[in-house]
């Protein structure tokens, strides 16, 4: 069928159906069907809508300028089978799509006529940070992005403002420059939420923090949290980095299908340098945990040097009642010999000689355990 034949059909079909497809946007992603498509017809008129199966759609999306499809996958754990099928369907080689979906986050591949590229959506919810796969398949008039369904909203806002992204688009551009607009906005949507999960995680840095200014606080119920905050950010600058890495490889241009003008190729190093920027922040909050580790580590390294202090002061005055006690002890296992037994009148000297004896060894042991320095000078 001509394409002016069927833009026609769709103009009656959309006038009969308007309501529905306005609330597109309304509805929230779960009750959405799998498929979206939004097509720039040659005159610019732009054409968008859901469907279950991509056969409704495909013929349009033929003879459109530019347009953009996304798919969901229900269940993370089908993502490989699922994302292969859907693309598949939309005329992406099996080679293309599978080697991305094998590959890590940062995988990127050009067939000349085909590219695509898997970058991360990160996720967070409390200290749990998942980075999940984002497919971006491009054709030579089309962007199609494959995700799961358990990804935050930020697919359903590109539903919603999906038409004034296609209008932003100049109908006289050439397909190149179309394609790395549409990409670029794509991929900086992304790129946005991923930035604003950091927020997330320094609000649960600053919860942790307080935890730390308290000195009741039980170390075995700290320790697993600052593990826990430590390996969330490590997860998420592993997440930013594989991102920064696809875009480098967009940012020459060296692609068939990504434009060679050079103001839209600085576009793309704009957005390398954002993800730069957010990974400075990360590291930078970082090296603030790490601070306030060493922080938390001088506390405790304090708190036992008073315990030890405390320890000191209490064995030192032990020893010197127990020179004390030892002293007298001595002296009367030595007269109790029968050698010296005394006569009431001889204990004249004896009491004397025991409590003077007593108090000079009690003396010479402080004397000395001072002038050794092992009596501490402050206990706090």
């Amino acid at each position: 069928m001509p394409y002016g034949e069927l833009m026609l059909m769709d103009k009656v079909e959309t006038k009969e159906t308007t309501s529905e497809i306005e609330r597109v946007s309304s509805k929230p992603e779960a009750t959405q069907k799998p498929w979206f498509y939004m097509a720039m017809s040659p005159e610019g008129t732009i054409f968008k809508g859901d469907a279950e199966p991509a056969k409704g759609f495909l013929e349009m999306l033929g003879g459109a300028t530019i347009g953009w499809v996304d798919y969901y996958v229900t269940e993370a754990i089908d993502f490989e089978k699922e994302a292969l099928t859907a693309a598949t369907q939309l005329g992406f080689s099996y080679q293309l799509v599978s080697y991305l979906t094998s590959q890590a986050l940062s995988t990127y591949q050009d067939f000349d006529t085909e590219m695509g590229m898997k970058i991360p959506t990160i996720q967070v919810t409390q200290l749990e940070v998942e980075p999940y796969p984002l497919l971006l398949l491009l054709r030579k008039n089309f962007i199609l992005t494959i995700h799961p369904l358990s990804v935050d909203r930020r697919f359903v806002r590109l539903r919603r403002y999906s038409e004034t992204i296609l209008k932003k688009i100049p109908v006289d551009a050439n397909a190149q420059d179309k394609l790395t607009m549409l990409l670029m906005r794509l991929v900086d949507e992304n790129n946005d939420w991923n930035f604003e999960h950091l927020r997330e995680i320094e609000e649960r840095g600053d919860e942790l923090n307080k935890l730390m200014t308290d000195y009741s606080a039980p170390r075995a119920e700290l320790a697993p949290k600052i593990y826990q905050m430590k390996h969330a950010l490590i997860i998420y600058l592993n997440a930013l980095w594989d991102a920064i890495h696809v875009i480098h490889n967009l940012r020459y241009g060296d692609a068939e299908l990504i434009t060679d003008d050079p103001k839209l190729l600085d576009k793309l190093s704009i957005l390398a340098e954002d993800v730069n920027r957010q990974i400075g922040l990360g590291e930078h909050m970082s090296e603030v945990l790490a601070s306030g580790l060493e922080v938390l580590q001088s506390i405790y390294n304090n708190q036992l040097q008073v315990l030890n202090n405390r320890l000191a002061l209490l064995m030192t005055y032990l020893t010197i009642i127990g020179t004390a006690v030892l002293i007298p002890n001595t002296l009367a296992t030595m007269l109790s010999n029968p050698v010296f037994v005394l006569s009431p009148k001889d204990q004249i000297w004896y009491w004397p000689l025991m409590i003077g004896a007593t108090a000079i060894g009690t003396f010479l042991t402080y004397w000395w355990v001072k002038r050794q320095g092992w009596i501490p000078r402050k206990v706090d």
